[in-house]
Protein backbone atom coordinates (compact mmCIF):
# COMPACT_ATOMS: atom_id res chain seq x y z
CA UNK A 1 0.00 0.00 0.00
CA UNK A 2 1.48 3.37 -0.77
CA UNK A 3 1.62 6.45 1.19
CA UNK A 4 -1.34 7.79 -0.87
CA UNK A 5 -3.79 4.82 -0.24
CA UNK A 6 -2.90 4.59 3.38
CA UNK A 7 -3.98 8.96 3.35
CA UNK A 8 -7.30 7.78 1.22
CA UNK A 9 -7.97 5.32 3.96
CA UNK A 10 -7.35 7.62 6.98
CA UNK A 11 -9.93 9.93 5.36
CA UNK A 12 -12.57 7.48 5.29
CA UNK A 13 -11.33 6.63 8.90
CA UNK A 14 -11.44 10.32 10.45
CA UNK A 15 -13.85 12.54 8.35
CA UNK A 16 -17.07 13.51 8.09
CA UNK A 17 -19.66 11.64 5.30
CA UNK A 18 -20.43 14.51 3.83
CA UNK A 19 -16.34 15.32 2.89
CA UNK A 20 -15.32 14.91 -0.35
CA UNK A 21 -12.66 11.96 -0.44
CA UNK A 22 -9.54 12.08 -2.46
CA UNK A 23 -10.06 8.52 -3.57
CA UNK A 24 -13.76 9.43 -5.11
CA UNK A 25 -12.61 12.26 -7.00
CA UNK A 26 -14.33 12.55 -9.92
CA UNK A 27 -11.28 13.35 -11.42
CA UNK A 28 -9.30 15.17 -14.14
CA UNK A 29 -9.70 16.48 -17.48
CA UNK A 30 -6.81 14.44 -19.27
CA UNK A 31 -6.52 11.06 -16.49
CA UNK A 32 -3.32 10.87 -14.83
CA UNK A 33 -1.57 8.13 -13.41
CA UNK A 34 -1.66 8.80 -9.17
CA UNK A 35 0.74 9.89 -6.93
CA UNK A 36 2.29 7.48 -4.67
CA UNK A 37 2.64 10.04 -2.14
CA UNK A 38 0.22 12.98 -2.30
CA UNK A 39 -3.28 12.23 -2.42
CA UNK A 40 -5.18 14.26 -6.28
CA UNK A 41 -5.92 17.09 -4.00
CA UNK A 42 -2.50 17.97 -2.54
CA UNK A 43 -1.46 17.82 -5.83
CA UNK A 44 -3.59 20.21 -6.76
CA UNK A 45 -2.55 22.62 -4.06
CA UNK A 46 0.88 22.22 -5.48
CA UNK A 47 0.39 22.64 -9.00
CA UNK A 48 -1.61 26.24 -8.17
CA UNK A 49 1.35 27.43 -5.54
CA UNK A 50 3.72 26.69 -8.13
CA UNK A 51 2.19 28.07 -11.11
CA UNK A 52 2.54 31.67 -12.66
CA UNK A 53 -0.40 32.85 -12.29
CA UNK A 54 0.25 32.28 -8.17
CA UNK A 55 3.43 34.23 -8.16
CA UNK A 56 1.73 37.21 -9.97
CA UNK A 57 -0.84 37.97 -6.77
CA UNK A 58 1.95 39.10 -4.74
CA UNK A 59 2.00 42.43 -7.08
CA UNK A 60 -1.81 43.03 -7.84
CA UNK A 61 -4.30 45.25 -5.60
CA UNK A 62 -6.33 43.61 -3.19
CA UNK A 63 -8.48 47.15 -2.59
CA UNK A 64 -6.10 50.09 -2.20
CA UNK A 65 -4.24 50.97 -5.45
CA UNK A 66 -0.70 51.19 -5.40
CA UNK A 67 -0.37 52.53 -1.52
CA UNK A 68 2.79 53.26 0.26
CA UNK A 69 3.77 50.99 2.87
CA UNK A 70 4.85 47.44 2.91
CA UNK A 71 1.98 46.20 5.50
CA UNK A 72 -0.89 46.64 3.19
CA UNK A 73 -3.09 43.36 1.96
CA UNK A 74 -1.99 41.87 -1.44
CA UNK A 75 -3.65 39.66 -3.62
CA UNK A 76 -1.42 36.82 -2.70
CA UNK A 77 -1.79 37.55 0.89
CA UNK A 78 -5.48 37.81 0.76
CA UNK A 79 -5.61 34.38 -0.63
CA UNK A 80 -3.15 32.62 2.41
CA UNK A 81 -5.72 34.46 4.75
CA UNK A 82 -8.52 32.50 2.88
CA UNK A 83 -7.11 29.47 3.16
CA UNK A 84 -5.73 29.51 6.43
CA UNK A 85 -9.36 30.75 7.82
CA UNK A 86 -10.92 27.75 5.40
CA UNK A 87 -8.36 25.36 6.93
CA UNK A 88 -9.33 25.77 10.48
CA UNK A 89 -13.01 25.52 9.43
CA UNK A 90 -12.58 22.40 7.34
CA UNK A 91 -10.66 20.69 10.29
CA UNK A 92 -13.04 21.87 12.69
CA UNK A 93 -15.94 20.08 10.96
CA UNK A 94 -14.03 16.94 9.71
CA UNK A 95 -13.81 18.00 6.50
CA UNK A 96 -11.42 17.60 3.79
CA UNK A 97 -8.54 20.42 4.63
CA UNK A 98 -6.19 19.25 1.57
CA UNK A 99 -9.09 20.26 -0.92
CA UNK A 100 -10.07 23.47 0.75
CA UNK A 101 -6.47 24.41 1.05
CA UNK A 102 -6.30 23.64 -3.12
CA UNK A 103 -9.37 25.41 -3.47
CA UNK A 104 -8.27 28.30 -1.27
CA UNK A 105 -5.02 29.03 -2.87
CA UNK A 106 -6.80 29.20 -6.70
CA UNK A 107 -9.65 30.76 -5.96
CA UNK A 108 -8.27 34.40 -7.07
CA UNK A 109 -5.71 33.36 -10.30
CA UNK A 110 -7.97 35.25 -12.47
CA UNK A 111 -8.58 38.38 -10.55
CA UNK A 112 -7.09 41.40 -12.81
CA UNK A 113 -4.57 44.23 -12.18
CA UNK A 114 -5.98 47.01 -9.73
CA UNK A 115 -8.64 44.76 -8.44
CA UNK A 116 -12.39 45.26 -9.49
CA UNK A 117 -11.70 48.25 -10.91
CA UNK A 118 -9.98 46.24 -13.26
CA UNK A 119 -13.14 43.87 -13.89
CA UNK A 120 -15.17 46.92 -14.72
CA UNK A 121 -12.48 47.86 -17.10
CA UNK A 122 -12.28 45.28 -19.15
CA UNK A 123 -16.33 44.00 -18.97
CA UNK A 124 -16.40 48.05 -20.30
CA UNK A 125 -13.79 47.15 -22.88
CA UNK A 126 -14.96 43.93 -24.08
CA UNK A 127 -19.13 44.77 -23.70
CA UNK A 128 -19.86 41.47 -21.27
CA UNK A 129 -18.84 40.76 -17.71
CA UNK A 130 -15.97 40.08 -16.99
CA UNK A 131 -15.91 37.85 -13.84
CA UNK A 132 -12.72 36.76 -11.72
CA UNK A 133 -14.05 33.22 -10.78
CA UNK A 134 -14.49 32.69 -14.09
CA UNK A 135 -10.63 33.75 -15.37
CA UNK A 136 -9.71 32.12 -12.64
CA UNK A 137 -11.07 28.65 -13.93
CA UNK A 138 -10.01 29.70 -16.97
CA UNK A 139 -6.52 30.46 -16.02
CA UNK A 140 -6.43 26.87 -14.04
CA UNK A 141 -7.81 24.85 -17.18
CA UNK A 142 -6.14 26.88 -20.55
CA UNK A 143 -3.57 29.17 -19.56
CA UNK A 144 -1.35 27.55 -17.27
CA UNK A 145 1.77 26.07 -18.61
CA UNK A 146 1.49 27.52 -22.28
CA UNK A 147 -2.20 26.56 -23.12
CA UNK A 148 -1.97 23.21 -21.57
CA UNK A 149 -3.66 24.45 -18.36
CA UNK A 150 -3.19 22.61 -14.52
CA UNK A 151 -5.49 20.02 -15.44
CA UNK A 152 -6.80 20.31 -11.82
CA UNK A 153 -9.27 17.38 -10.39
CA UNK A 154 -12.86 18.16 -10.72
CA UNK A 155 -13.96 19.53 -7.09
CA UNK A 156 -11.28 21.89 -6.78
CA UNK A 157 -12.08 23.60 -10.79
CA UNK A 158 -16.12 23.90 -9.22
CA UNK A 159 -15.09 25.26 -6.11
CA UNK A 160 -12.67 27.74 -7.70
CA UNK A 161 -15.77 28.70 -9.99
CA UNK A 162 -18.44 28.71 -7.25
CA UNK A 163 -16.18 30.92 -4.86
CA UNK A 164 -18.37 33.86 -5.33
CA UNK A 165 -21.27 34.69 -7.61
CA UNK A 166 -24.62 32.25 -8.07
CA UNK A 167 -23.13 28.61 -8.82
CA UNK A 168 -22.66 27.40 -5.49
CA UNK A 169 -20.22 24.52 -5.32
CA UNK A 170 -20.85 21.25 -5.01
CA UNK A 171 -18.48 20.15 -2.08
CA UNK A 172 -18.94 21.60 1.41
CA UNK A 173 -15.26 22.30 1.22
CA UNK A 174 -16.27 24.70 -2.00
CA UNK A 175 -18.77 26.47 0.74
CA UNK A 176 -16.01 26.58 3.32
CA UNK A 177 -13.74 28.82 1.04
CA UNK A 178 -16.70 30.85 0.08
CA UNK A 179 -17.62 31.80 3.65
CA UNK A 180 -13.63 32.06 4.28
CA UNK A 181 -13.36 34.31 0.95
CA UNK A 182 -16.03 36.73 3.16
CA UNK A 183 -14.74 36.50 6.06
CA UNK A 184 -11.09 37.63 5.52
CA UNK A 185 -11.76 40.22 2.97
CA UNK A 186 -14.43 41.99 4.95
CA UNK A 187 -11.87 41.74 8.21
CA UNK A 188 -8.57 42.67 6.74
CA UNK A 189 -10.08 45.67 4.26
CA UNK A 190 -11.06 47.34 8.11
CA UNK A 191 -7.57 46.58 9.10
CA UNK A 192 -5.92 48.33 5.21
CA UNK A 193 -8.40 51.19 5.97
CA UNK A 194 -7.31 51.80 9.28
CA UNK A 195 -3.61 51.65 8.68
CA UNK A 196 -4.66 54.43 5.43
CA UNK A 197 -6.30 56.48 8.28
CA UNK A 198 -10.07 56.51 6.75
CA UNK A 199 -11.05 54.32 9.36
CA UNK A 200 -11.18 54.03 12.88
CA UNK A 201 -12.60 50.62 15.23
CA UNK A 202 -14.50 53.43 16.45
CA UNK A 203 -16.22 54.23 13.72
CA UNK A 204 -17.72 50.45 13.15
CA UNK A 205 -21.60 51.09 14.40
CA UNK A 206 -22.04 49.60 18.10
CA UNK A 207 -25.23 47.15 16.72
CA UNK A 208 -22.08 45.43 14.51
CA UNK A 209 -19.07 45.47 17.33
CA UNK A 210 -21.79 44.20 19.83
CA UNK A 211 -22.00 41.14 17.53
CA UNK A 212 -18.83 40.60 16.05
CA UNK A 213 -16.47 42.01 18.19
CA UNK A 214 -14.83 45.53 18.61
CA UNK A 215 -11.02 44.51 17.07
CA UNK A 216 -9.77 42.81 13.96
CA UNK A 217 -9.09 39.54 15.82
CA UNK A 218 -12.60 39.71 17.89
CA UNK A 219 -14.09 39.83 14.55
CA UNK A 220 -12.32 37.18 12.51
CA UNK A 221 -12.51 34.85 16.26
CA UNK A 222 -16.71 35.55 16.14
CA UNK A 223 -16.86 34.76 12.35
CA UNK A 224 -15.20 31.32 12.33
CA UNK A 225 -16.23 30.09 15.43
CA UNK A 226 -19.75 31.20 14.97
CA UNK A 227 -20.01 29.47 11.57
CA UNK A 228 -18.42 26.17 13.04
CA UNK A 229 -21.13 26.39 15.10
CA UNK A 230 -23.82 26.97 13.42
CA UNK A 231 -22.32 24.41 10.24
CA UNK A 232 -21.93 21.74 12.98
CA UNK A 233 -25.71 21.92 14.35
CA UNK A 234 -27.25 22.41 10.44
CA UNK A 235 -24.75 20.44 8.59
CA UNK A 236 -24.60 23.02 6.50
CA UNK A 237 -21.66 25.79 5.71
CA UNK A 238 -23.70 28.51 7.38
CA UNK A 239 -23.62 31.60 10.07
CA UNK A 240 -26.27 31.70 12.46
CA UNK A 241 -29.00 34.67 11.71
CA UNK A 242 -27.88 37.42 14.03
CA UNK A 243 -24.00 36.98 13.33
CA UNK A 244 -25.26 36.69 9.34
CA UNK A 245 -26.50 39.59 10.00
CA UNK A 246 -24.12 41.30 11.80
CA UNK A 247 -21.71 40.62 8.75
CA UNK A 248 -24.31 41.80 6.26
CA UNK A 249 -24.70 45.49 8.07
CA UNK A 250 -20.65 45.45 7.76
CA UNK A 251 -20.08 44.78 4.29
CA UNK A 252 -22.96 47.41 3.32
CA UNK A 253 -20.72 49.69 6.07
CA UNK A 254 -17.44 49.13 4.13
CA UNK A 255 -19.21 49.80 0.52
CA UNK A 256 -20.48 53.17 2.01
CA UNK A 257 -16.86 54.02 4.07
CA UNK A 258 -13.92 52.24 2.10
CA UNK A 259 -14.73 50.37 -1.31
CA UNK A 260 -16.87 53.62 -2.55
CA UNK A 261 -14.53 56.37 -0.40
CA UNK A 262 -12.67 58.54 -2.94
CA UNK A 263 -9.31 58.42 -1.09
CA UNK A 264 -9.51 54.72 -1.26
CA UNK A 265 -10.61 54.59 -4.13
CA UNK A 266 -9.60 58.00 -5.81
CA UNK A 267 -7.04 56.80 -8.52
CA UNK A 268 -9.71 53.74 -9.80
CA UNK A 269 -11.08 56.21 -12.55
CA UNK A 270 -7.11 56.44 -13.81
CA UNK A 271 -6.93 52.57 -13.42
CA UNK A 272 -10.15 51.88 -15.60
CA UNK A 273 -9.02 54.86 -18.39
CA UNK A 274 -5.10 53.05 -18.34
CA UNK A 275 -6.38 49.27 -19.04
CA UNK A 276 -8.89 50.02 -21.39
CA UNK A 277 -6.42 52.36 -23.14
CA UNK A 278 -4.16 49.31 -23.43
CA UNK A 279 -6.97 46.41 -24.37
CA UNK A 280 -7.40 49.32 -27.53
CA UNK A 281 -4.33 49.68 -28.35
CA UNK A 282 -3.27 45.47 -28.09
CA UNK A 283 -6.74 44.94 -29.94
CA UNK A 284 -5.55 47.09 -32.92
CA UNK A 285 -1.96 45.65 -32.69
CA UNK A 286 -1.91 42.21 -32.31
CA UNK A 287 2.07 42.29 -33.14
CA UNK A 288 2.48 44.08 -29.98
CA UNK A 289 0.99 41.08 -28.22
CA UNK A 290 3.86 39.42 -26.13
CA UNK A 291 4.99 35.49 -28.39
CA UNK A 292 3.53 33.25 -25.59
CA UNK A 293 0.17 34.85 -26.50
CA UNK A 294 1.14 34.54 -30.21
CA UNK A 295 -0.42 31.24 -30.62
CA UNK A 296 -3.56 32.15 -28.71
CA UNK A 297 -4.89 34.27 -31.74
CA UNK A 298 -5.65 31.46 -34.03
CA UNK A 299 -7.95 29.70 -31.77
CA UNK A 300 -9.30 32.21 -29.33
CA UNK A 301 -9.19 35.46 -31.69
CA UNK A 302 -8.15 38.29 -30.48
CA UNK A 303 -10.74 39.52 -28.07
CA UNK A 304 -10.30 36.86 -25.65
CA UNK A 305 -6.45 36.77 -26.25
CA UNK A 306 -5.87 40.15 -25.01
CA UNK A 307 -8.60 39.85 -22.08
CA UNK A 308 -6.10 37.29 -21.10
CA UNK A 309 -3.03 39.14 -21.41
CA UNK A 310 -4.30 42.14 -19.46
CA UNK A 311 -6.29 40.26 -16.94
CA UNK A 312 -3.13 38.78 -16.07
CA UNK A 313 -0.67 41.72 -15.44
CA UNK A 314 0.62 42.71 -12.25
CA UNK A 315 -0.51 46.47 -11.72
CA UNK A 316 3.17 47.65 -12.26
CA UNK A 317 3.26 45.32 -15.52
CA UNK A 318 0.44 47.34 -16.40
CA UNK A 319 1.74 50.58 -15.64
CA UNK A 320 5.48 49.80 -17.33
CA UNK A 321 3.65 49.13 -20.38
CA UNK A 322 1.09 51.93 -20.59
CA UNK A 323 4.25 54.16 -19.77
CA UNK A 324 6.35 52.65 -22.26
CA UNK A 325 3.52 52.88 -25.15
CA UNK A 326 1.79 56.50 -24.58
CA UNK A 327 4.26 58.66 -22.42
CA UNK A 328 6.32 60.47 -23.85
CA UNK A 329 10.24 59.90 -23.27
CA UNK A 330 13.17 62.40 -23.10
CA UNK A 331 15.74 62.36 -25.88
CA UNK A 332 18.74 60.81 -25.23
CA UNK A 333 20.61 63.61 -27.49
CA UNK A 334 24.48 63.02 -27.55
Amino acid sequence: MTIRQEMERREHQQLDPKAAFSDESRGRVRPEEENDVRTCYQRDTDRIIHCKAFRRLMHKTQVFLSPEGDHYRTRMTHTIEVAEIGRTMARALNLNEDLTEAIAMGHDLGHTPFGHAGEIALSEATGKPFRHNEQSLRVVDVLEKNGSGLNLSYEVRMGILGHTGDRLPETMEGRIVRRADQIAYVNHDIDDAIRAGILTNEDIPRSIAKVLGNNHSERIDTLVCDAIRASREAGEVMLSDKVAQALAELRAFMFERVYRNPIAKGEEVKAKAMLKRLYEYYYSHPEAIPEDFQPQLSFDGMEQTVCDYIAGMTDNYAVDKYTELFIPMGWNVR
